[in-house]
């Protein structure tokens, strides 16, 4: 087991990271920005190092600086939590040069599945259904209307590095299709310096349920039920919570099977979260998130699970803990995400301070 994890992260996570290190005996540096040097995760853990300035790109994104704190403080691994670095095939390949373990997937598997046209290809290949689409980027709108001739509408506008609803539009018809192209493209290339798109077919009134994996280097691979997200407002999840009631149990198993089975496919190591688009007794691929995702106490809550220590063990080159049989599933849970927007501006994104807050007991 590692004597000392480097969490590349802020807020929430870096906390629950910590609180996992110290049940296991590890001692914890944070890597922080100036704007962070007296938040809680600072306070908690045995040492802090500053990276940079409060601009991300300068601190939480800086990989040079967040690799030589690691160095600097004799670390043996880093978790990057989620968002910032959590899916950068980069750092965890930085790592593996200099002898820092990255508690997260080999860096093969998070390239192949931040491509979302590569990871359709991989599960298709596996035998996991997916949506029909195109199998290749496409880089011009006349490629997107001659696939569009075959697949038929209603389509799906995707960004091949997307996420979070960037660089997607619905197309209903040609002329929709040849508007949206570009508007996508240029908002793909913007946000992920990527305008390669993709099409899928558009399926109406699926459910959105994601099934959490988790694979030692032993080849063993486990679900550990799944999460329903199908309430989103602008393509993000607003409410999370396990078991589905949209799944029956023959369905939930098959989806848990298709799952390992994927994973199991190209080799896949660590925790996952691989999302499906349900439609009744249907189910199809959607994406790959290789990484520990915002929402996985509610999983820990049903399983009675703790996902942070299953991962820092399986980094650490500990075989799975449990077999599938032995994974039980009790009671049900629910999160909310909670944001603050001005209802005045269309619920855009706003800023300010929360004067009253009353959280339920029970």
């Amino acid at each position: 087991m590692f004597k000392k994890v480097l969490i590349a992260n802020r807020g929430e996570i870096a906390v629950r990271i910590i609180r996992a290190c110290k049940e296991l005996g590890i001692r914890t540096v944070i890597a922080h920005s100036e704007a962070d040097r007296d938040s809680l995760g600072v306070l908690l853990a045995d040492e802090s190092v500053c990276i940079g300035p409060p601009a991300s790109d300068r601190s939480y994104l800086n990989i040079p600086n967040i690799v030589s704190a690691a160095q600097i403080t004799r670390a043996d691994a880093i978790h990057p939590g989620y968002g910032f670095l959590a899916e950068n095939a980069y750092l965890a390949e930085v790592c593996h040069e200099v002898g820092i373990t990255f508690i997260g997937p080999r860096p093969a598997s998070i390239r192949a599945f931040s491509d979302k046209v590569s990871a359709r290809n991989l599960m298709k290949a596996a035998g996991v259904p997916v949506v029909p689409g195109t199998d290749e980027s496409l880089t011009n709108v006349d490629q997107a209307l001659s696939a569009a001739r075959e697949l038929g509408f209603p389509l799906m506008l995707k960004a091949v590095a997307g996420g979070g609803g960037r660089g997607m539009r619905s197309a209903h018809d040609v002329d929709e299709l040849a508007r949206a192209f570009p508007v996508a493209q240029v908002e793909a290339q913007s946000h992920f310096g990527n305008g390669g798109l993709y099409l899928e077919r558009l399926i109406k009134r699926a459910h959105h349920v994601e099934v959490q994996i988790a694979a030692d280097r032993r080849g063993h691979v486990v679900h550990l039920g799944e999460r329903e997200c199908s309430v989103q407002r602008r393509h993000q999840k607003l409410i999370e919570e396990s078991p589905s009631p949209t799944l029956d149990d023959a369905l939930r198993a098959e989806m848990g099977r298709v799952a390992c089975a994927g994973a199991a496919s190209i080799g896949y190591e660590n925790l996952g979260t691989i999302e499906f688009l349900v439609e009744k007794a249907n189910f199809y691929f959607l994406e790959m998130n290789a990484r520990l995702q915002v929402e996985h106490p509610v999983t820990e809550l049903v399983t009675s699970i703790d996902l942070v220590k299953l991962q820092i063990g399986l980094a650490a080159g500990k075989p799975l803990p449990f077999k599938q049989q032995d994974v039980t599933w009790r009671g049900h849970a629910i999160e909310c995400r909670v944001t603050s927007e001005d209802p005045a501006r269309g619920f855009a994104p706003d800023a300010g301070h929360i004067h009253t807050a009353h959280f339920p007991g029970g």
